[in-house]
């Protein structure tokens, strides 16, 4: 077992902190404020595209993308630190096109495309010229069983024709968000339940789509948004069928396993930057005649945070070497175990700073309370905490009985 980097990764990893120190950390400000001053919470900021350029002249760009014709051609190992890295903050991954729903999206197209998607969707996603969404999740069904989805997909001549209402789909509210990929059963008779759903590729603006609205989480509208979409005889070409009909679930799968160790990466960054910022909050800050760094309830956070930071961190590079080792399946129990601890460690880590900074973090003032909320979504996100516990119990059970 070996979680030794390779010199390749080592370099975009100190080339990616350089970058972060001179360009990103600096303009964490300006970035809310263009957000701001446009009255529109979905708003692209424009410092991102002066930034993405910088990222492309610097050949930090695609690094998540294992295909060497299209991306840097890095392992999930490889990879992994520089998604701990973007984590730390929110935005700062679409900065290098490594930000999700796009990079499991071209994942797949990269997988499953035609050559006309690809053409069409797939290269300026690459170039970083639009954005997507990946339309899964029902509001009248509980989504993490995807069999339970009830969109249809109902071919008619050489289109589709689909209906249903889909809802939290990540950055749909963007102005440059162009497609959805869409997933809904298109034999929903199929007695093979994982054999009864496709996904087509679904432009923005089809007759027949409709984004309702940004569903506010915690109160607050993000920048991707968080929307509820309404689909009503919207028809596309059976060419925009990706993959093939009935393999909708295998491709749901298939774009998972890699996405999970960019989030769990991400999120070991969003905590360990809140650890940092303790420690710097601690040392400088004096109450009832002491710094706060010498009272033993701040020492019991820092420690407790850097012992489960370390944990979660090395935990996930295991499942990131056995997915580049022995394939997904295999690492299946590992990826379970990451996607459970790393939201745990998110929101615990980031409550501890919020607490030390007192009320000046849940303020705006600082990154933490949006790390925070963004964390406490992770416990939902690619499926709620209890399937994965669930799946993980099941695994461990098989040892001693019949359980399916």
């Amino acid at each position: 077992m070996d979680f030794g980097f390779s010199q390749k990764s080592l370099d975009l990893q100190e080339r990616l902190k350089a970058f972060m120190n001179k360009y990103v950390y600096p303009n964490e400000k300006i970035h809310h404020e263009q957000i701001k001053a446009s009255g529109n919470p979905h708003h692209h900021a424009e410092i991102v595209d002066v930034l993405k350029e910088k990222a492309k002249e610097e050949g930090l760009w695609n690094l998540f993308l294992p295909d060497t014709n299209y991306g840097a051609g890095l392992t999930n190992l490889e990879y992994a630190p520089m998604a701990e890295i973007m984590g730390r903050v929110i935005w700062a991954s679409e900065v290098f096109n490594c930000s999700a729903p796009d990079t499991g999206n071209m994942e797949i197209l990269t997988q499953f495309g035609t050559e006309e998607q690809k053409e069409t969707w797939l290269k300026p996603l690459l170039e970083g010229k639009i954005r997507s969404a990946f339309s899964m999740t029902e509001p009248d069904i509980a989504s993490s069983d995807a069999t339970n989805i009830q969109m249809y997909i109902r071919r008619d001549g050489d289109e589709y024709v689909v209906n249903g209402r889909k809802w939290f789909i990540s950055g749909a509210a963007r102005e440059r968000c162009k497609l959805l990929i869409t997933m809904g059963k298109t034999d929903p008779l199929n007695p093979e339940k994982h054999h009864q759903q496709s996904m087509v590729i679904i432009p923005v603006n089809t007759p027949g789509v409709t984004i309702k609205r940004a569903i506010p989480v915690f109160g607050n509208v993000g920048n991707e948004g968080h929307c509820e979409i309404i689909y009503e005889d919207a028809r596309v070409p059976i060419t925009n069928i990706l993959g093939e009909e009935g393999g909708g679930f295998a491709i749901a799968q298939a774009r998972l396993g890699p996405g999970r160790i960019h989030h769990c990466m991400r999120s070991i960054g969003a905590a360990q930057r809140a650890l940092e910022m303790m420690c710097q909050r601690a040392t400088r800050r004096v109450a009832f005649g002491k710094a706060l760094a010498e009272q033993g309830v701040v020492q019991d956070w820092i420690a407790q945070s850097r012992v489960e930071i370390e944990m979660t961190r090395l935990l996930t590079l295991k499942a990131a070497w056995m997915m580049d080792t022995v394939g997904k399946k295999a690492a299946q129990d590992e990826i379970a175990m990451i996607k459970i601890i790393a939201p745990e460690l998110h929101t615990t880590v980031l409550n501890r700073a919020i607490q030390l900074f007192g009320a000046a973090g849940v303020s705006d003032d600082f990154p933490l309370a949006e790390q925070w909320v963004y964390g406490r979504t992770l416990h939902l996100a690619d499926g709620p905490d209890e399937v994965h516990k669930r799946s993980l119990a099941r695994s461990c059970l098989r040892q001693w009985g019949n359980i399916k």
